[in-house]
C-alpha cells in the first residue's frame, strides 16, 4: 500500500513515476483524489497540508490501487469497541450538544413558515413528542419576519424548545433571523457560492483564492452576529449541493463534502467562534458514512473536537426511510460518532421522533457498555471507500446431484428460517419465499429467497413436506438444517449447519462425503478455535452472536472475524445471522438490523442476511432483508426512491404525491426516482436518481433526467403520467407483472 508524508511547508515537487506532485502549501490537506490542476504552465496533482502545527502529515491510499488519499489517522476512538468520541459542548439555547450530553433528537417543520399559527402548532406537537430541537426553513424576508412572531408565540405558550433557521442562498435572511432563533444552519454549497451548474471548470490557484476570499466576506458578518447573540451554527454540507468550484477539484464526492465544510469552519475558527457542529448528509447511506468518516479523520489530524449532527437526507417513507437512516446513522453510532440525529422521513415531522429515539437508544447503550471484543489489529477493512469483500460463491463439484450455484446470490443473499408448519402448505410457502409459480411449481425470480434454514426436518414418512423441499432444492434454493437433524432424519442434498465445537468433535464426518457444510461462528472465539476453518471445506459462514449478549458487540465481533478470514486468505461467504427475541417492536427490528448488519455491509463486509424473529410476519422479514441489501447498495430488487421529508419550501403534498408515484412505479427494479418538494439544494440533490419529479412552482412540476431538467411547468394533475412517459421514452419501463 502506497504511503507518504507531507511536510508543513513544501515547494514544487513532481514525481513522474508515481504521478505525485505538490504545489505550494495552502495550510490544509485535501482528503481527496490526487487532482490534476493547472499550476503555472503545467498540470500537477495537488495535495495540501492540513495541520501547520505538525511537522508532517502522513497519508496513505485508502485501499490497494485506490486514488483516494486519506490521513494515516483513526476515524473513531476505537475499532474494537464502541467508545463515544470526545467533543466540545455546543449550546443551542438551553440544550447542550456534545459527548458529555445525551444524543439529541431533532426534526423539521413542514408548514409554510409565513403561516405563524400552523407553524407554532406543529412545533408544539413536535416538542410534545419529545424532540430536543426543531428546524424551520427560512427562505426570505417574509419568513424571517414571521420567525419573530413564531418565537414570541411559543414563549408565551411556555415552549422553550430551541429553534434552528434553515438557510439556503440567503445570507441577509440569516443575519435577520439570528436575532431570534438559537441556531443557524448554513449550507456551504450555496450560502455564498452560486447554484452549481455542473460545469467542468478549471480553477487556477488565484481563482480559487479569490472565491475563498469572497466566501469569507459573505460569511464573516453572520459569524460575528452569532458570537454577539450567543447563537449556535450547523455547517451542514449536502452531497447534492456542492459548488462547481468544489466539484471541479474533488468531484461530486465525500472528499468534496468535507472540504466544503472545512472552508467555513476555518473562517469560524479564525474569528474565534467555536459554537458550531458539522453534518455531511447524503441520500445514499454509503456516501454519507464515508463523508462523516473522512470529516472525523481530518478533525483528528487537526486536533478539532466539534460535535456531529447525523442524518441520511431524503431517506423516504415507511420502512425504507427507517432502514436507510438506520444504515447510515446506526453505523456511525456503533463507532461512537454522533451527538445529535435526525431521521428524515416523508411523513409528519412528529413521526420522525420515535425512530430517532430508538436509534439514539441503540447508540447510547452501545457506548454505555462499550460493546465490543478484545483488541485486535485491523489491516483489511476499507474505512473510506466501498470495496466489497465478495465471498467465493458455491461452485459445482464432481458428484453433485443438484445445482448448488444458486444457494447464494452474487449481489447479496437473503436467507429465511422456515417452519414445519409452512411446509404443510407448499404453494403458500413458495409465494412467501417470493418464488414465481407456474402451474403450482416454484421458480426463482428477481427477489426470491436464496436459501432457507429448517431447524427441524419433517419425519421420513412425511412425503408431502419432503416433496415440497425437493422442489425447492431442484430450483437451486439451498436447504440448511442442523447436524443433529441431518444425522437422524437425512434430507437428500441438504446443507448442514455445524458449530465450531461440532467441527472440532468430528461428528460431521458421519455425513456422506461431499455434504455441504455451513458453519455458525460468533466472532469472539479464540484464534485457536477458529483454526479449524483452515482445514474445513466450508460453503458459507453464518455470523451469529446471540442477541442476549451484553458487552460483546456484534459489529466489532464481525470485524474481527472478517480480519481473521482475510489474514488467512479464507474467502468463505459470510451471512449476517441475527436472531431477534420475541416481542421485538417492528421499528426496533428494522433499526437493529440496519445498524448491526448495515454497519458491516457499508464496508463491503458480508454476503447476505438471515433475520429471525419468532413472532414477526414472514413477508415482513423477507422484505426487510431485501430493503437492507438495497439500502447498502448491493442487491437491487425494487424501485429506489429519493424522497425528501418536506418543509416549508415544499410546493405540493409530498406524502400524497409520493404514494401516487410509488403505486404506479414500484415494480421497476434498477430504476431510481427522486420526488422533491422543491429544488433548493439544486439538481445535485438527485445525484443518485435516474429520474426526478420536482416542484418548480405552485401547481407546476419539473421533470429531470439525472441532473438535467427536460420538461418544465407541467400541470400537477398530468405530472405523474408525464413521468411514466419519460421513463418509457428512456427504455426503462416494463409493465407490472400479472398474477397467475
Amino acid at each position: 500500500m502506497a504511503a507518504g508524508a507531507v511536510p508543513a511547508s513544501f515547494t514544487g515537487l513532481n514525481n513522474k513515476e508515481n504521478g505525485l506532485g505538490f504545489a505550494k502549501s495552502m495550510n490544509f490537506i485535501r482528503v481527496s483524489d490526487l487532482q490534476r490542476v493547472k499550476f503555472r504552465r503545467t498540470k500537477v496533482s495537488v495535495i495540501r497540508n492540513a495541520n501547520p502545527g505538525q511537522e508532517t502529515i502522513e497519508f496513505q491510499t485508502a485501499s490497494e490501487g485506490s486514488p483516494l488519499l486519506v490521513p494515516r489517522q483513526k476515524y473513531c476512538e476505537s475499532i474494537h469497541k464502541t467508545v463515544r468520541r470526545k467533543t466540545c459542548t455546543v449550546m443551542v439555547g438551553n440544550v447542550a450538544i456534545g459527548s458529555e450530553h445525551p444524543i439529541r433528537i431533532q426534526t423539521m417543520t413542514t408548514t409554510d413558515t409565513k403561516d405563524v399559527a400552523a407553524t407554532v402548532e406543529q412545533v408544539m406537537k413536535i416538542a410534545d413528542a419529545g424532540a430536543d430541537i426543531v428546524r424551520i426553513t427560512v427562505q426570505g424576508k417574509k419568513e424571517a419576519d414571521a420567525c419573530f412572531e413564531i418565537k414570541n408565540s411559543l414563549v408565551q405558550k411556555n415552549y422553550n424548545i430551541p429553534l434552528v433557521a434553515d438557510i439556503h442562498f440567503a445570507p441577509s435572511v440569516a443575519l435577520r433571523v439570528v436575532e431570534c432563533f438559537e441556531k443557524i444552519r448554513v449550507n456551504p454549497g450555496n450560502f455564498a457560492d452560486r447554484r452549481a451548474q455542473f460545469e467542468q471548470l478549471e480553477y487556477t490557484e488565484d481563482d480559487y483564492q479569490k472565491e475563498l476570499k469572497h466566501i469569507e466576506e459573505v460569511f464573516t458578518p453572520l459569524v460575528e452576529k452569532c458570537k454577539k447573540y450567543g447563537r449556535a451554527m450547523r455547517i451542514g454540507t449536502n452531497h447534492g449541493s456542492l459548488s462547481d468550484r468544489i466539484m471541479s477539484y474533488y468531484g461530486d464526492s465525500p472528499r468534496g463534502m468535507v472540504e466544503s465544510a472545512f472552508e467555513f469552519a476555518r473562517i469560524c475558527r479564525k474569528l474565534d467562534f467555536h459554537n458550531f457542529v458539522f453534518s455531511m448528509k447524503a441520500s445514499n447511506p454509503v456516501v454519507m458514512v464515508q463523508a462523516y468518516r473522512l470529516l472525523v479523520a481530518e478533525m483528528y489530524v487537526q486536533g478539532w473536537d466539534y460535535p456531529l449532527h447525523l442524518g441520511v437526507t431524503e431517506a423516504g417513507e415507511g420502512e425504507d426511510g427507517r432502514m436507510k437512516s438506520a444504515i447510515g446513522i446506526g453505523t456511525l453510532l456503533q463507532d461512537g460518532l454522533g451527538d445529535t440525529i435526525r431521521v428524515s422521513l416523508t411523513e409528519a415531522p412528529e413521526e420522525e421522533i420515535d425512530p430517532c429515539r430508538r436509534l439514539a437508544n441503540l447508540g447510547k447503550r452501545a457506548a454505555a457498555l462499550q460493546q465490543g471484543v478484545a483488541p485486535f489489529e485491523e489491516k483489511h477493512r476499507r474505512y473510506f471507500d466501498f470495496q466489497r469483500r465478495s465471498g467465493e460463491l458455491p461452485a459445482q463439484k464432481e458428484g453433485d446431484e443438484v445445482d448448488y450455484r444458486g444457494v447464494l446470490h452474487r449481489d447479496g443473499s437473503v436467507l429465511m428460517s422456515v417452519s414445519l408448519d409452512q411446509l404443510k402448505t407448499p404453494e403458500l410457502l413458495y409465494r412467501s419465499l417470493a418464488a414465481k409459480l407456474v402451474v403450482g411449481m416454484p421458480f426463482k425470480d428477481l427477489a426470491t429467497v436464496d436459501s432457507i434454514l429448517l431447524r427441524e426436518l419433517p419425519p421420513l414418512d412425511d412425503k408431502d413436506s419432503r416433496l415440497a423441499l425437493k422442489r425447492l432444492v431442484d430450483i437451486s434454493m439451498g436447504v440448511i438444517t442442523p447436524l443433529s437433524e441431518q444425522l437422524t432424519k437425512p434430507l437428500p442434498n441438504a446443507m448442514v449447519l455445524v458449530t465450531l465445537k461440532e467441527l472440532s468433535g468430528g461428528a460431521h464426518k458421519l455425513l456422506p462425503e461431499g455434504t455441504r457444510l455451513i458453519v455458525s461462528v460468533r466472532g469472539d472465539e479464540s484464534y485457536d478455535e477458529l483454526e479449524i476453518l483452515k482445514s474445513t471445506d466450508v460453503t458459507m459462514i453464518l455470523h451469529n452472536l446471540p442477541y442476549s449478549e451484553g458487552k460483546i458487540g456484534r459489529v466489532q465481533a464481525a470485524r474481527r472475524l472478517f480480519e481473521y478470514l482475510s489474514e488467512n486468505s479464507l474467502n468463505f461467504p459470510v451471512i449476517h445471522h441475527i436472531q431477534f427475541p420475541s416481542n421485538t417492536h417492528r421499528d426496533d427490528l428494522v433499526i437493529g438490523a440496519g445498524t448491526n448488519a448495515g454497519a458491516l455491509l457499508v464496508d463491503g463486509l458480508g454476503d447476505g442476511l438471515l433475520l429471525e424473529a419468532p413472532d414477526q410476519d414472514f413477508d415482513f422479514l423477507r422484505n426487510t432483508s431485501f430493503n437492507l441489501l438495497q439500502g447498502c447498495r448491493m442487491r437491487n430488487t425494487k424501485t429506489e426512491y429519493v424522497s425528501c421529508p418536506s418543509c416549508g419550501r415544499t410546493l405540493f403534498d409530498l406524502q400524497e404525491i409520493s404514494a401516487q408515484i410509488r403505486e404506479k412505479t414500484s415494480h421497476l427494479p434498477g430504476v431510481s426516482i427522486a420526488i422533491m418538494g422543491c429544488i433548493v439544494n439544486g439538481p445535485g440533490e438527485m445525484a443518485d436518481a435516474d429520474f426526478g419529479y420536482v416542484g418548480g412552482a405552485p401547481g407546476k412540476i419539473d421533470l429531470y433526467v439525472g441532473k438535467t431538467v427536460v420538461q418544465r411547468g407541467i400541470q400537477m394533475e398530468h405530472a405523474t403520467d408525464a413521468l411514466i412517459q419519460l421513463i418509457k421514452d428512456h427504455g426503462r419501463w416494463v409493465d407490472p407483472p400479472t398474477e397467475e
